[in-house]
């Protein structure tokens, strides 16, 4: 059994590649899944940038450190949220 994959169940994944593969071939797949992976790191960097300057922002305004803990703790799980949703996308090199 498949299993959920954003709420989507396997049957839906199955049409979904189906009409993917109707649309774009078969050769274009892996072109769409590294421009995926390409933007799901970009998206993972911009947010290592955003949780360094708010630490930098906050020791050099002397703002209390727990807030902003609080924001990398909330960055931290948006960035294991988009971990979780390319997983399946990943190779193993």
């Amino acid at each position: 059994m498949m299993g959920t994959f954003l709420f989507i169940g396997g049957p839906e994944i199955f049409i979904i590649l189906l009409i993917v593969v109707m649309f774009f071939g078969a050769d274009k797949i892996p072109e769409i899944a590294r421009g995926l992976g390409k933007g799901m790191s970009q998206i993972k960097n911009a947010t290592n940038d955003i949780k360094k300057e708010i630490n930098e922002s906050a020791k050099n305004q002397g703002i209390d450190t727990d807030l902003a803990s609080d924001i990398n703790k909330e960055i931290s799980e948006v960035k294991d949220n988009i971990d979780d949703l390319t997983g399946p996308i990943k190779r193993n090199r």
